[in-house]
């Protein structure tokens, strides 16, 4: 990740150097081959390809404190301030739901849980520094120089690149790849900055947030109120919009009726207009102010944390990209690539979270940046396929999906042409507690017209993304429904779900099972 300010490296000195290696190719345009701008997975991913296919390789990378002052090491948002702390406290949050239910199984255990936040969050951050330094010895062991520095464009083949100490230097190279992701966006109303935090702060948070009001409608925002529920805080969400907006709304709206029957509570289509602190202490005393959107009636809310989940921008400010002439989103800040990730100068390219239109996931970002490299200097000519890219909501349970939702299926193909096969299920391992037989449930999009050729799949369950990954690869091969009803499922496992699935949506027949 790459961003305007201090790290954690930069503080304690680690590859602060701005130094250029002394001397200069004879052919190329410059000291390296390829200088890539972001220390993400992206990032990292597309630098050590290239070295390791012979190329000279600078990397640059610089994280911005947020406006509470949360920085971290090398790595970028996925090994920082995401994927990785977010899964560690999410099994944080599970351990307490099956201690919860283990009583059934045998196990006498304390019936008074208590949770440590400061122990989970110490634990956390010492892992995540072990992938700071393993993504460092990476780097070093694939003589890729690295450069805890801000990078500025000056020419096509020329960046300024700034240290935490002011001390400026300037790096040449053939080309460039702009990997530098996104940050979290700040809502324009009053105390939002001086008063919330965001997925940046939580994961490092000193002290346990207590009372909780998240602030948004997508995954971030449903994940975080899933691991904060699980580990016993109070926690409202405020919904401008629908949930999950770009994802399956029949799965959305299971996903919510899960969670507020587990005790988070939505408050559906209202705009937060302020956020005051009424009193000090570890953790404050807020008062949220919102209003509801149809009738605008204002309403209130107290609180200990507000936590922003509205959306993210790229770090593309102050890069000096439109000074070179590369073409950006005006209205998103994102650079416009094309198939091959160049972007409209020649020699510069982009991938990841900072590219328009393209999905926001670190896999994505990795698979990219490698091909990218590949084809530049070991030459490939496979390009990144954006298409059918399986994906997985860590909510309390699970919401693995791929391909296209119910909805775009028939906006797509007509609601004639599209077929629905589904069915609830019951875990087996999980028979003596979960009781509740309208979850978990899986369902299947077809399209009539090529023999129910596979188009959407969707898992609401215990380890829906493990299962969702297999799955994903029918979408890809053209697998039909009937492919899938030749196999035999491993039983009792939730996944053999998808190969007993006959019960269509239209037909109207009740699918309620007590069993996989």
């Amino acid at each position: 990740m790459h961003v305007e300010a201090d790290s954690a490296a930069a503080r304690h000195g680690a590859g602060a150097s701005g130094d250029v290696p002394e001397g200069s190719r004879e052919k190329g345009k410059g000291t390296y081959d390829l200088v890539v701008i972001g220390g993400g997975s992206g990032g990292l991913a597309a630098a050590s390809e290239a070295a390791e296919l012979g190329r000279k390789v600078a990397l640059c990378d610089y994280v911005k404190p947020s406006p509470r002052g949360t920085t971290w090491g090398l790595g970028g948002t996925c090994s920082n301030v995401g994927c990785v702390p977010k899964i560690l406290m999410h099994r944080a949050a599970m351990l307490g739901v099956d201690i919860g239910e283990a009583a059934p199984y045998g196990w006498s255990l304390p019936s008074d849980k208590i949770h440590d936040w400061e122990t989970l969050v110490e634990e956390v951050q010492v892992f995540i520094k072990s992938t700071n330094i393993a993504a460092r010895k990476k780097l070093v062991t694939n003589k890729v120089v690295y450069h805890n520095a801000f990078a500025e464009f000056e020419s096509a083949h020329r960046i300024k690149v700034r240290t935490a100490k002011n001390e400026v230097s300037t790096l040449t190279a053939e080309n460039f790849i702009i990997a530098v992701g996104g940050r979290p966006r700040y809502l324009d109303i009053p105390g939002a900055r001086e008063y919330a935090i965001t997925s940046d702060d939580l994961f490092s948070l000193k002290y346990n947030p207590g009372k909780t009001v998240i602030i948004g409608s997508s995954f971030i925002a449903l994940e975080c109120a899933g691991v904060l529920s699980g580990l016993g805080m109070d926690v409202t969400v405020l919904a401008r919009s629908k949930l999950l907006e770009r994802l399956d709304q029949h799965m959305a709206e299971m996903v919510a009726k899960y969670m507020e029957s587990h005790g988070v509570k939505f408050i559906r289509r209202c705009v937060p207009t302020s956020i005051e602190k009424i009193g000090d202490g570890t953790p404050l005393l807020l008062k949220v102010h919102a209003a509801k959107r149809d009738s605008g009636d204002p309403f209130v809310i107290d609180c200990n944390t507000v936590l922003l989940a509205t959306g993210r921008v790229p770090n593309t400010r102050n890069m000096g990209l439109e000074n070179i002439g590369v073409t950006m989103n005006k209205s998103t800040g994102k650079i416009i690539v094309d198939e091959d990730e160049r972007t409209s100068v020649q020699n510069i390219f982009a991938i990841g979270d900072v590219i328009d239109g393209k999905p926001e996931l670190t896999p994505v970002a990795i698979k990219t940046g490698r091909l990218l490299s590949r084809r530049l200097y070991g030459g490939a000519s496979t390009r990144m396929d954006y298409t059918l890219i399986p994906t997985t909501l860590f909510t309390p349970l699970e919401y693995g999906s791929v391909g296209l939702s119910e909805e775009l299926a028939i906006a797509q193909y007509s609601n004639e042409n599209i077929e629905v096969y589904h069915s609830h299920f019951n875990p087996q391992y999980q028979a003596l507690t979960m009781k509740d037989e309208s979850v978990p449930y899986m369902k299947i999009v077809c399209l009539k017209s090529e023999q129910n050729r596979i188009i959407g799949f969707h898992i609401f369950g215990p380890h829906a993304g493990e299962i969702t990954q297999g799955f994903s690869l029918c979408l890809k091969l053209g697998a039909k429904l009937k492919d899938l009803q030749t196999l035999v499922g491993i039983h009792p496992t939730c996944a053999e779900i998808a190969t007993y699935l006959s019960i269509t949506k239209s037909s109207g027949k009740s699918v309620l099972r007590t069993f996989c």
